[in-house]
């Protein structure tokens, strides 16, 4: 067989690098979305990462419950909730907010219990929340209260 014939008996083609590179960037990139989801949501208690990670997971907190807030006064605005029910979602909503972003169980405390505390700040507000739940001649404007849970929650430090 004469040697001028082995120039066109090759193996595979070579990969090219940049598929390589490709592969190793996109694994990188899962891998940080994933460290960046488990970080911002992990409990308070256990948040004792790097000061960037807790400020953008209580900027997370806060805008998500301030969210739900607007959404309850939407509702009550369209008339699929009443003042009572929608005073009752509020306070339920800004008593989960202060346990997800302080880890106290404000869920299950007494308006006074709340007062006494590191959540006085929240205490105004919860008891004029629990007057419309359970007053029906209550005075107050829920359409107000609803802008000043947002407002609190927003301002929470």
């Amino acid at each position: 067989m004469p040697d001028d014939l082995l120039r066109f008996v090759i193996g595979p083609a070579p990969m090219s690098s940049t598929w390589v590179w490709l592969a190793v960037l996109l694994t990188l990139l899962v891998i940080g979305w994933y460290v960046a989801v488990f970080l911002t949501t992990m409990p308070p208690e256990r948040n004792a990462g790097p000061r960037l990670v807790a400020s953008a997971r209580a900027a997370l907190v806060r805008r998500r419950f301030a969210r739900e807030a607007r959404r309850i006064d939407e509702r009550r605005r369209s008339g699929e909730l009443p003042d009572a029910a929608a005073g009752a979602e509020l306070s339920r909503t800004l008593r989960e907010f202060l346990h997800e972003f302080t880890g106290v169980r404000a869920q299950y405390m007494q308006v006074e219990e709340v007062a006494k505390g590191s959540l006085a700040p929240a205490a105004p507000i919860l008891a004029r929340l629990n007057d419309v739940a359970f007053n029906e001649r209550s005075a107050e404007d829920v359409g107000e209260l609803s802008g000043a849970t947002e407002e609190l929650i927003l301002t929470w430090s």
